[in-house]
């Protein structure tokens, strides 16, 4: 029986961090996206406000910011070996990430099977536009998205497994039946069948090879 494996990006793959903490690092803006980031801790504002705000601050990204980011983030190590053993097992991984799709899709060539994320336009953004925010995901889009990846898989939800670090996976967390807290925090740890602690996703992973 196949699986398929998920996994959040942010505090998850990136330790510690974020895709737009990494992003407002290069382009000098992380005291605001520290703020509007508790404003959604908090429920202050939703994943659509947190959206338009952040499109916003990001005007004037380029494709060499966003490079730069990627490549300075704090990336677990080995994340390629796990996905390449996931392939070669003959199972099914995907990144569901509420980050910016300019930044989440990049890890496709690090031989993840599929990458859903936050639809944004490709940087730079057209002058002068707003965000539409009908491509902007939740925390409750991953669990469809899980169903929707699962089913094309011919999986189910009991097929599946889920690595996360925060309260925005607990959604996914409570409908599958594995469960991998990596740094997580008391919102996964408390729903998790497995926690790991530390800088290397193969450890993690080895917990349910």
């Amino acid at each position: 029986m196949s699986r398929l494996h998920l996994f959040d990006m942010d505090g998850t793959l990136i330790r510690d961090s974020s895709a737009n903490i990494e992003l407002a690092k290069v382009i000098g803006k992380v005291d605001e996206f520290r703020s509007l980031d508790g404003q959604f801790a908090t429920g202050v504002v939703d994943s659509a406000e947190y959206a338009r705000q952040a499109y916003a601050m990001w005007s004037a990204l380029t494709e060499a910011v966003v490079a730069d980011a990627f490549a300075r983030a704090p990336w677990l190590a080995g994340i390629r070996d796990v996905w390449t053993e996931i392939t070669e097992r003959g199972e099914h991984c995907a990144v569901i990430s509420l980050s910016p799709s300019f930044f989440v899709r990049r890890l496709s060539s690090w031989g993840v099977h599929e990458v859903r994320a936050a639809v944004f336009p490709d940087v730079p953004f057209p002058a002068g536009t707003t965000l539409d925010v009908c491509g902007v995901l939740n925390p409750q889009s991953k669990v469809t998205i899980a169903d929707e990846l699962a089913a094309r898989y011919g999986l189910t939800r009991d097929d599946c497994v889920a690595y996360g670090d925060s309260k925005s996976d607990s959604a996914l967390f409570a409908a599958v039946p594995v469960r991998v807290a990596v740094n997580g925090d008391h919102h996964v740890r408390t729903l998790a069948t497995h926690v790991y602690a530390g800088g290397d996703l193969r450890e993690a992973y080895a917990l349910v090879r």
